[in-house]
């Protein structure tokens, strides 16, 4: 117990001679919690910005049935992930392709390969 109060009155000392008033337990000016009420600054609360997805197909790319492996359809099926198209198109596939034209783009890229398979 005494080991505890004389070290106590060595960070006293300590504190005198660094030029911090007052006695332990007493709140030091530099680390108040609370700010300062003098310095005149406020907290400015920015107005609510709604983000607007930005797309640089202007939605052509959803009117069109896109070129993708058939493993990766399936796997996207069973985990939800995204499949990405020869076009560069990353969606999650939900409808059914039958029902719209082939993507130029896909068209393009897959003669190109000579009919490979992806």
């Amino acid at each position: 117990m005494e080991a505890a109060i004389e070290q106590l009155d060595q960070l006293e000392q300590f504190e005198q001679s660094r030029g911090y008033a007052g006695a332990v337990g007493e709140a030091d000016p530099l680390t108040q919690t609370e700010p300062d009420t003098n310095t005149g600054t406020t907290v400015l609360e920015r107005p609510a910005e709604e983000e607007q997805a930005q797309r640089s197909d202007n939605g052509d790319a959803d009117r069109f049935a896109h070129y993708v492996s058939r493993e990766r359809i399936e796997e996207s099926r069973l985990t939800g992930r995204p499949v990405v198209a020869l076009c560069g198109k990353v969606w999650v596939p939900k409808r059914n392709p039958a029902d719209y034209p082939i993507c130029p783009e896909c068209k393009r890229i897959y003669a190109e390969y000579g009919g490979a398979q992806f």
